[in-house]
């Protein structure tokens, strides 16, 4: 299919209708400042899903000017608390060179594990949801059942490395990391859902909650007793390819950040 200079096939042909489009920017300040907003807004939009458990939960997003660096949410503050003020700046060593809270451990050794091994990752997110983490106890992945199934076909994978031992040691968030393929989603086994973007953290995001809803889907057919009606592997595919894509995940975001900023304009206190 040829889209020309579009991105998606749902990016209109008439560049005078009112679409959503990446910003551009003029410098890093201006770029770390989006990245900042769009990371409270991932935290908030996990509030809104009822993602929260106590102070689990990480979000990540690697700084544009020094990607050695990456911002976080402040370790026992509720994902609706968040805002751009009390973000973290963290390296690798899980040092916090700018903010007042604290760093989650287990957040620190995972993701900054994932960031330093994998330098094409910009984004990650994690948290312990219902669905995700019971999903997870059976160490299996999706099937296609749906379109929306079909967005990560033979794009995620279940992870044993680590199952449901808590990784607050350094090597354990390297042993996980360099078990990571190319792949935006991930069942960890016995522990949770994991999604990663090299696109951006609104893709991040976005994925993590479709990750969590398809869990939800599996499970409601697999309670039914009833065999499902798999997609075959060229549909999933070609479906995967509209509906699957970064892209698409940054795309559907923008739909919440809407929300988010009518809404909640505190988060950019």
């Amino acid at each position: 299919m040829d889209l020309g200079s579009r991105e998606s096939i749902y990016q209109p042909e008439d560049a005078s209708l009112i679409f959503p489009y990446a910003p551009k920017f003029k410098n890093f300040a201006e770029q770390r400042q989006h990245l900042k907003e769009r990371l409270v807004a991932a935290c908030r939009a996990f509030a809104l899903e009822g993602f929260d458990y106590g102070f689990a939960g990480h979000l990540t997003v690697r700084d544009p000017e020094h990607p050695h660096l990456y911002w976080t949410n402040p370790m026992a503050v509720h994902f609706d608390q968040v805002k751009v003020s009390n973000l973290l700046l963290a390296d690798h060593q899980g040092n916090v060179l700018e903010g007042k809270h604290a760093l989650n451990r287990a957040g620190f050794v995972l993701h900054a594990a994932v960031h330093e091994k994998h330098q094409d990752i910009v984004a990650m997110c994690h948290a312990h949801t219902v669905y995700g983490t019971a999903f997870a106890a059976l160490g299996k992945k999706l099937e296609p059942i749906s379109q929306d199934a079909a967005a990560f076909y033979e794009d995620h994978i279940v992870l044993s490395e680590q199952a449901g031992q808590v990784a607050v040691e350094d090597q354990a968030g390297y042993n996980v990391a360099g078990s990571i393929p190319k792949v935006k989603g991930i069942i960890h086994k016995n522990h949770g859902l994991l999604t990663v973007s090299r696109h951006s953290i609104d893709a991040a995001a976005f994925w993590f909650i479709a990750l969590e809803r398809c869990c939800k889907q599996q499970m409601a057919v697999m309670a039914t007793g009833v065999e499902p009606t798999l997609l075959s592997p060229e549909v999933a595919r070609y479906s995967r390819e509209h509906v699957g894509s970064e892209y698409i995940g940054w795309l559907h975001f923008q739909t919440i950040w809407n929300q988010l900023i009518a809404k909640q304009p505190d988060m950019f206190a």
